[in-house]
């Protein structure tokens, strides 16, 4: 219900009126100004970044084919975002010490950086030199002969790039130096703009960042040709090729496993273990009928007999193990 005024109020709003002290009410119907920087335009269209994305996408899916390789595990590489932002706001996020690959396109002006996760970058020494990639670091600075493997990884990288701009153009993507501080990994001034691409990698269970930040001061040429490129014709080749599983299962398939045969066992004393001498038999608690235990590790997986073929030893699988504990 709408408020009655008392007359005492109704006499005060006529007296202002006659007096012209009244105020009209605050309009708040206005629009919103939004600020255009004229220093930084963007130089890349939404178009254009649509196209970059799927560019990242075919090398993403190449990339994890090559680390599934070398890492013997399972990967996958997903294009976390596509990104226009000053040079000064990467810079700021960079960790320190970091581990900063600079590159450039070959018979360009463009320059870029390849950031891996310090801890992605101590995963990968670890599991190309045989380790588990459990270890830990505590100081977290690549050292020379870290530098030195992880060029394998790198170079894979920079040729994968180049295989998935083909598209566009063929770049040639050159490895320049290491770094470990972004202060010397300057590639344009603070005040312009990059193109920052960043990728999410799952290795197993654990999650880690790779960066790719271009310097577009001189990728104008680039995006030129990509202006005449259909969208249709650049796009990601997740549903070609083969896939994780069967990369993994290929390689299993041809890995070598030891193999023990166990003729049977006894039980000697340790004086009659010093006295034993060249020549002297030993005892088992098998029979020459009875199946000898195949194994790898401390598994059981078969039962055989031994033998000669052309003029080899050899081992006759008579039962398989494994099989009868999976149907019990």
């Amino acid at each position: 219900m709408a408020e009655i005024l008392s007359q005492q109020e109704i006499d005060a709003l006529l007296n202002n009126i006659k007096s012209g002290s009244e105020q009209k009410p605050e309009t708040t119907n206005e629009k919103e100004v939004v600020l255009f920087d004229f220093r930084l335009p963007n130089r890349i269209s939404k178009n254009q970044l649509r196209i970059i994305r799927n560019i990242c996408e075919n090398f993403a899916e190449s990339f994890s084919q090559f680390l599934v390789t070398k890492l013997q595990n399972a990967v996958s590489i997903n294009v976390a975002s596509v990104d226009q932002i000053y040079y000064s706001e990467y810079m700021l996020s960079v960790s320190n010490p970091a581990c900063l690959f600079t590159f450039d396109i070959k018979d360009t002006d463009v320059k870029g950086i390849l950031e891996l996760n310090t801890d992605l970058g101590f995963l990968l020494v670890d599991k190309l030199l045989g380790g588990s990639g459990a270890g830990s670091k505590p100081i977290k600075v690549i050292t020379p002969i870290e530098q030195k493997v992880l060029r394998v990884v790198v170079d894979r990288v920079m040729f994968d790039l180049k295989k998935a701009w083909q598209g566009v153009d063929n770049l040639e993507f050159v490895l320049d130096r290491f770094e470990q501080d972004i202060d010397f990994a300057q590639i344009t001034s603070q005040s312009e703009s990059v193109l920052l691409i960043s990728f999410e990698i799952l290795i197993g269970e654990q999650s880690f960042l790779m960066n790719i930040c271009f310097a577009t001061f001189a990728f104008d040429n680039i995006l030129a040709k990509i202006n005449t490129q259909k969208l249709s014709s650049i796009r990601t080749s997740k549903t070609f090729g083969v896939t994780t599983r069967e990369v993994i299962t290929n390689h299993i398939t041809k890995t070598s496993i030891p193999i023990e045969v166990e003729f049977g066992t006894t039980k000697l004393s340790i004086d009659e273990l010093m006295k034993l001498e060249k020549g002297d038999v030993i005892i088992l608690n098998t029979k020459i009928d009875d199946d000898h235990k195949i194994r790898t590790g401390n598994r059981i997986l078969f039962t055989g007999r031994s033998g000669v073929v052309n003029n080899h030893k050899a081992i006759k699988i008579t039962r398989k193990i494994l099989e009868e504990k999976k149907s019990l």
